[in-house]
């Protein structure tokens, strides 16, 4: 936690929807990246169909507000379809693998 108390998220997945054309995947990306607490941003092309794209969008920074990450998909046309990692604390840690993995 921060110092005033609040739990900082470090790391969001998110696996997003966007409409084919526009806004393009470099678009989505340059908007995320410009929200306040954002340091890094990847989207990943994840699924093409007739009317939409599926986007695997991967985000990391020091204080990511998520209701601003939120607004600002909405604002470019996007929407979120789920969230698939969150990570929050002081310092991000990456997943274990399962033993089964592992072989």
């Amino acid at each position: 936690m921060s110092k005033t108390g609040r739990v900082r998220i470090r790391r969001l997945v998110l696996d997003v929807l966007k409409p084919l054309k526009e806004p393009s995947v470099v678009d989505v990306a340059k908007a995320l990246a410009r929200v306040r607490g954002v340091s890094a941003v990847n989207v990943t092309v994840n699924e093409v169909d007739v009317e939409t794209m599926g986007l695997i969008i991967t985000i990391e920074g020091e204080n990511i507000n998520f209701d601003d990450i939120e607004r600002e998909l909405t604002r470019v046309g996007a929407v979120i379809h789920s969230v698939d990692q969150v990570v929050v604390g002081e310092k991000i840690i990456e997943s274990a693998q399962p033993p089964q993995a592992r072989t």
